[in-house]
């Protein structure tokens, strides 16, 4: 049975709370999500502050964490060349992320450029990440259809895929940004991308009301995934969509669904408690 990669999504989790969170609590918690065991920790990103502002001392925080104990990567979100160059400038961060969407209008809100031109943006992205020994995330928003009135269908996805696959991509996180996905179209789309594309990582980033998270994580679970975002206590949610913040899948949901499975994962219980009880202390 092949183990399943987890990653834990703080700056998902904040990005959208109006009220600035100081960085020394920022710092403290996401200390303590580094002793959970997760793969990799989505903690910041280098994105305008106008933007989210939030997200404004990513620099501080990146700069305050100690990761001489802990085995978890660091990811952070980038919406452009800048972005990317800043974070790149951290020895501390493993991986760099970039939203690129199926829809064309959330591609404009997201990070203000085309697909065409995100897609130029990614092959350097790809260069610059690989030229010091980083590794690329692209997040493919509205994976799973689109609500913005652009075209959306399977194969539409798998072209998407494909290009990304052409330039060099290894890890493609399919996204149900606002959490209208709906399971059987999670489970046809994981088992068609992994039997298309074996040696690529495909990743869940689901978001979903309380009542739909297990089932939205069985589909992708049945249909392959076995990477997986989330978030303690379900927060967050994409400022930049149209409507109100959906949130992530619950981590303490998406454990309890894994341990039922007896699935492989590296989470310390204990340490997971400490730090569910730690994110209560935050918002």
């Amino acid at each position: 049975m092949s183990r399943v990669f987890l990653t834990e999504c703080p700056r998902d989790a904040l990005q959208g709370i109006k009220t600035f969170i100081p960085t020394d609590v920022k710092v403290k918690y996401l200390q303590s999500l580094l002793r959970v065991g997760y793969d990799v920790l989505d903690f910041g990103s280098f994105v305008s502050s106008k933007a989210v502002p939030q997200m404004r001392d990513t620099h501080e925080l990146v700069k305050q964490l100690d990761l001489s104990d802990t085995k978890t990567k660091l990811l952070a979100i980038v919406a452009n060349e800048r972005g990317a160059a800043e974070a790149l400038s951290y020895d501390q961060i493993s991986y760099i992320g970039y939203p690129f969407s199926i829809s064309e209008n959330f591609q404009m809100r997201n990070t203000n450029t085309t697909i065409e031109d995100s897609l130029l943006l990614l092959n350097r992205l790809v260069e610059h990440a690989s030229s010091v020994n980083r590794e690329l995330v692209v997040y493919l928003s509205m994976g799973f259809g689109n609500p913005y009135g652009d075209p959306w269908s399977p194969a539409l996805v798998a072209d998407r895929v494909s290009r990304l696959v052409d330039m060099g991509v290894k890890r493609i996180s399919l996204s149900d940004t606002v959490g209208l996905a709906q399971p059987k179209t999670i489970t046809d789309l994981f088992e068609h991308l992994l039997q298309a594309y074996p040696d690529i990582v495909f990743g869940a980033h689901l978001h979903a009301k309380p009542n739909e998270a297990t089932s939205k994580i069985k589909a992708a679970y049945s249909g392959g995934c076995r990477a997986f975002d989330s978030a303690i206590r379900g927060l967050g949610g994409c400022p930049m969509a149209k409507d109100e913040l959906t949130g992530n899948v619950p981590t303490e949901k998406l454990l309890s669904f894994l341990t039922a499975q007896k699935a492989q994962f590296s989470v310390n219980m204990l340490h997971f408690e400490s730090a569910y009880n730690a994110s209560l202390q935050v918002c």
